[in-house]
């Protein structure tokens, strides 16, 4: 009776995780809302557009607290949370009247609400399947990614037939009850013992403050900052740079943000389900040769639109693989016990590179200058992912 229970939980915890991942996902079609927004504050797109940069980096931050708060409330009650809070301050956006109001309620108290709930479901459905984490993570971060692509439909429809005040309502209303199903659905994962994790018998879980005193640790935290810096940063202005760089027209040019969603969702599925064919450090590896593989292009061969989207394409696809392969790779090197906290934190890599490739474009003189640090960053990332070894966890026997 207990395996059957402990079956019906996992695939229910799947199922609900999958929901809540895809209403956390329509954060991403953010951009739809920025010329609307930008009018009736009567403010610069540039000044509104930076809203979602704070967004990014209370995403990043909540995620690496989210493990704490399972700890303390369970995992039901802290998505329950996340998601009114994510409907709550899609309601106040649509009422802000000023660019501070819009940072404070589209900013951090959006990010906030999404990083909440997505790492958390995320690491916690991973644990039910300790021998297929890779497909279990690609289920779960896929539909984050088809979250951005099902919203999109939504809410252009609802901006083209209603308004931005109500589109902004139907976002939140819609995002939120699916989080809340989600959150019914979903379960505490169990804990992780020698027993029930294959090839562990004699494996330590190691807590965070164990963690930071491995050198694995800072490795993997700067190859996973390096590729969300280089996914980040290229998915951000990849409109500018086919207008401005490779001189396409408006609308050849935002064709790369169709591009750029299909080989992110690419990515996920293929090397999330690769991830649990060969070793995972080696599926990053992959990933990063074909960043620098994008990069190379985008920087070294005379620009047209084919290698432009090409370009994006790749980068694109190194970004989504990695973030979905990377919450079980920390479990490989540390554990699943304290996924959400040891990856909450490298998860921090995300906010830190969404900002980054902006202030370096900033103090060097545009996008050409970011793209040499990027090189640079993914060069000494390979190097890393080729090196690190798995740190000595096993349990001393008596």
């Amino acid at each position: 009776m207990s395996t059957t229970l402990r079956s019906r939980d996992k695939w229910s915890t799947l199922l609900g995780t999958v929901l809540i991942e895809f209403a956390l996902g329509s954060v991403y079609t953010w951009s739809l809302f920025n010329a609307h927004l930008a009018d009736k504050l009567d403010e610069p797109v540039k000044q509104v557009a930076f809203s979602f940069g704070l967004l990014s980096l209370a995403l990043a931050v909540a995620s690496s607290l989210s493990g704490k708060l399972q700890e303390r409330f369970g995992i039901k009650k802290v998505i329950a949370f996340s998601g009114l809070l994510l409907g709550a301050s899609l309601y106040l956006t649509s009422v802000a009247s000023s660019l501070t109001a819009l940072y404070v309620c589209a900013g951090f108290l959006v990010g906030f609400a999404d990083g909440t709930g997505y790492l958390l479901a995320l690491t916690n459905c991973i644990k039910f399947f300790p021998n297929n984490k890779g497909i279990a993570s690609a289920c779960a971060i896929g539909a984050y990614g088809l979250g951005s692509l099902g919203f999109k439909y939504i809410n252009m429809y609802s901006l083209t037939h209603f308004g931005l005040s109500y589109s902004f309502e139907v976002w939140g209303v819609t995002a939120m009850v699916l989080v809340l199903i989600g959150a019914m659905l979903v379960k505490d994962a169990p804990k992780q013992t020698a027993q029930n994790t294959a090839n562990a018998e004699s494996h330590h879980h190691l807590t965070l403050q164990e963690v930071l005193r491995k050198p694995q640790f800072y490795m993997l935290a700067l190859m996973f900052t390096t590729v969300c810096m280089s996914g980040l940063y290229a998915i951000g202005i990849a409109k500018d740079i086919g207008q401005n760089y490779v001189h396409l027209s408006m609308d050849i040019a935002a064709t790369a943000v169709s591009v750029i969603a299909v080989a992110n969702l690419g990515g996920r599925v293929v090397l999330g389900v690769l991830s649990d064919k060969i070793t995972r450090v080696y599926v990053i590896t992959i990933a990063l040769v074909i960043c620098l593989a994008g990069v190379s292009v985008l920087m070294f061969i005379p620009p047209t639109q084919n290698t432009f989207y090409w370009s994006l394409a790749c980068i694109a696809f190194s970004f989504g693989g990695t973030i979905t392969v990377y919450p079980s790779l920390v479990s490989d090197f540390f554990g699943l016990e304290h996924v959400a906290k040891n990856y909450g934190l490298i998860y921090l890599g995300f906010g830190i590179g969404s900002f980054a490739g902006s202030v370096i474009a900033s103090l060097f003189g545009g996008f050409l200058a970011t793209f040499h640090v990027m090189l640079a960053l993914i060069l000494i990332s390979i190097v890393l992912s080729i090196i690190i070894k798995k740190p000595n966890r096993q349990l001393a026997i008596a």
